[in-house]
């Protein structure tokens, strides 16, 4: 059915009309084999507040982008390609409600649909998405991705030392490798890690001493232990706020 629809003068029209929406700051969508699965606005749980965003899945990468005028114009777009995605269903808790996980090497995040019908629908179709691409490229699925960063309204105080109250001048800061909302003091080293940028980022004390001892690696997943309510968590929002 993919392959047929990939040769449909429908489909092509439909992922033109995408490229239309992010006009030219938005990279080429228009490939041989690709197919625009579905598309919608969910709610992306980012570093400041929740925020409704414009997403498209395609056979073999997941799109977004900040919506202006919708249905007409969407602005800063982001590629995913499927074959690094994985994704796991987030607990429903007070409004936010209808949840998963998308988590990359590069980058984890959550979302939610309007209604659990619609979640499943997505969660099932993206689910398939990945299955056929690893299927017909024999590779494993990703086993590693980025820390989803807990949001700044859960943390009154940093999650390492819990010492530190954050403040105007006492900043938050987040760890690239477990996610956490922690303080300066905490998270003056950096380190590389070669699938979120080919530059040493911020990682908290905790995580730096366990990179550099050669000891078992911090999990991605590990604020879980914090308790449920660091299960529904952000990445670095979509604007230029992504550098602490």
């Amino acid at each position: 059915m993919v392959d047929q629809l990939a040769k449909s003068e429908a489909n092509s029209k439909r992922i033109a009309v995408v490229e239309g929406c992010f006009g030219a700051a938005g990279q080429p969508l228009a490939i041989p084999g690709r197919v625009l699965i579905g598309e919608g606005v969910l709610t992306k749980l980012c570093r400041k507040k929740p925020k409704a965003r414009q997403f498209f899945l395609f056979n073999d990468i997941l799109v977004y982008g900040n919506i202006v005028i919708q249905k007409k114009k969407y602005n800063k777009q982001h590629i995913i390609p499927l074959e690094s995605v994985t994704i796991d269903t987030v607990p429903d808790e007070g409004d936010l409600r209808n949840g998963w996980l998308i988590k990359t090497p590069t980058k984890s995040f959550a979302v939610y649909a309007a209604t659990a019908t619609e979640k499943s629908e997505w969660m099932n179709h993206i689910g398939k998405c990945v299955g056929d691409l690893l299927q017909k490229s024999g590779k494993a699925p990703t086993g590693e991705h980025a820390a989803v960063w807990v949001p700044d309204s859960e943390a009154t105080v940093c999650m390492r030392c819990q010492k530190v109250k954050f403040t105007p001048v006492s900043r938050r800061h987040h760890c690239r490798k477990c996610g956490y909302v922690v303080c300066g003091p905490c998270s003056e080293k950096k380190y590389l890690l070669p699938s979120q940028s080919s530059k040493p980022v911020r990682v908290c004390e905790y995580c730096f001493v366990q990179l550099t001892s050669g000891g078992l690696a911090v999990r991605s997943d590990s604020f879980g232990r914090m308790g449920s309510k660091f299960n529904n968590l952000s990445d670095d929002d979509d604007e230029d706020d992504s550098s602490d």
